[in-house]
């Protein structure tokens, strides 16, 4: 989502215009992300780790500020709008481009369908009579119309939503501290670090996998390379500064919130349904009804506009991969300068997920795993990419890359993300697997396609 940049119709291909600055980088990639995103997965990650969720956190931020770091070395290379997609063209090759876009795909297609959920929940803790499906059908109908109509009028409300959300974040970590302070804690301080029922470093990375979800959003930074000015430099330094702020943002508040809670990461793992409104539940108990309410409303309109902004850039890339003819052109059509088709594609896509989701216990844990499982593999091949064209490609002209940042940071990072993969959900790694087998077999019949006509 491009907010105050206009689409320009030329010769059949999009012009944008180069009117987005370091702060506008800045509170897109915020407002995609959500600075309270952890809010709607707490109990899931609590549950999952053993409540050493805070931990899990810290792990993530690292592990994402080697991807970052990655984005921030590409974005110099190819500072296009495909993002992932131009960069590993860039850096291995047309075949691993068109993967890495794959596996994207089904990351902007689903993390709506999150968010739209994540709204849907905190609607149900406002008003327990209508079920979260009906919330997330009406927020994804909404925003969709709201997309449909144009980004412009969109990106101002964003503007004002992040501003909310920050305001509560401040609210809640005050009240959280005077608490603590008064009452103390629930639980062990150290136990966000360490676990409430023992350490497990699996149970951790496994976390880890889930967790990623709330950083999701930075990388859309990176598809704002044609429209800012200063050059990729300050998109770089734009990704590492949301990427390195989110962290700060998450940690504290899941130490803050897991010392509040009253109920054991044992007993949430037992019970499921529990799971989506932990975070909502302990701020109850411990603060009051009146911030539990605040947060909620909070959360349910933060996270229709982070998927707002989701649905925006899914639309967005399954607009690029057709004009460069990777899917069917009629994705590619526009009406004023907007893809409507895509988007209504990826509308419907994400209801679907989220209604699933949305009916089922475990429909959270299933949707976040699944979601994660193509970021991530894209992610790896980023990395693969900044080594393959430092190291690689870009060796054949006698330039010699910086071993730290060319070669052994890009390779850590990809090591940790197939650590986090290997850990992941059973379920995640089928449907994952099952995407890419179609993407292989759609990149095979492109290739054959090719081929024959020369």
């Amino acid at each position: 989502m491009t907010g105050t940049t206009r689409t320009r119709e030329t010769d059949g291909h999009s012009g944008l215009r180069r009117e987005l600055g370091f702060r506008d980088l800045v509170v897109y990639g915020l407002l995609f992300i959500a600075p309270m995103a952890p809010v709607g997965i707490f109990g899931t990650l609590d549950a999952r780790s053993g409540g050493a969720v805070a931990l899990v956190y810290l792990v993530a931020t690292v592990a994402m500020a080697f991807t970052a770091f990655s984005y921030a070395q590409m974005v110099r290379v190819a500072p296009q709008a495909g993002s992932v997609f131009a960069y590993a063209r860039k850096g291995l090759g047309e075949g691993p481009g068109f993967v890495a876009g794959w596996m994207a795909m089904l990351d902007y297609l689903l993390i709506p369908a999150v968010a739209y959920l994540f709204a849907g929940i905190a609607m149900e803790a406002l008003v327990p009579a209508v079920n979260r499906w009906v919330w997330t059908v009406l927020a994804v109908v909404l925003t969709t119309l709201l997309n449909l109509w144009g980004v412009r009028a969109a990106a101002r409300v964003g503007f004002a939503v992040l501003a909310m959300e920050i305001v509560v974040l401040l609210v809640f970590v005050v009240s959280a501290v005077v608490v603590l302070v008064r009452d103390g804690a629930q639980r062990g301080w150290l136990s966000p670090l360490t676990g409430d029922t023992g350490f497990s470093l699996g149970a951790v990375l496994g976390a880890v996998s889930v967790a990623v979800l709330s950083y999701l959003g930075f990388d859309a930074i990176a598809s704002f390379a044609e429209e800012v000015t200063g050059g990729s430099a300050r998109v770089a330094r734009a990704v590492l500064f949301c990427m390195a702020l989110a962290g700060v943002l998450f940690v504290a508040q899941t130490y803050l919130v897991a010392l509040l809670e009253p109920v054991s990461s044992a007993e949430l793992a037992a019970e499921p349904a529990r799971q989506g409104s932990a975070f909502y539940d302990a701020v109850d108990a411990s603060v009051g009804g009146w911030l539990h309410d605040l947060v909620a409303t909070s959360k349910a309109i933060g996270a229709a506009f982070a998927a707002l902004a989701g649905q925006a850039a899914a639309g967005r890339l399954l607009f690029a991969m057709a004009r460069d003819r990777r899917l069917p052109g009629v994705l590619a059509r526009t009406d004023a300068g907007v893809p409507r088709v895509a988007l209504l594609l990826a509308a419907t896509v994400t209801m679907v997920a989220a209604v699933w989701a949305a009916r089922r216990d475990d429909g959270m844990d299933h949707l976040v795993s699944v979601v994660n499982i193509g970021a991530l593999t894209a992610f790896v091949l980023l990395h693969a990419s900044v080594v393959g064209w430092f190291a690689v490609r870009r060796s054949g002209t006698g330039a010699r890359p910086d071993r730290l940042r060319h070669v052994v940071l890009p390779v850590v990072g990809a090591v940790i993300l197939v650590a986090v993969i290997v850990e992941a959900a059973t379920s995640a790694l089928v449907v994952g697997s099952l995407w890419l087998a179609v993407g292989l077999v759609v990149l095979a019949v492109q290739w054959g396609r090719r081929n024959g006509a020369a």
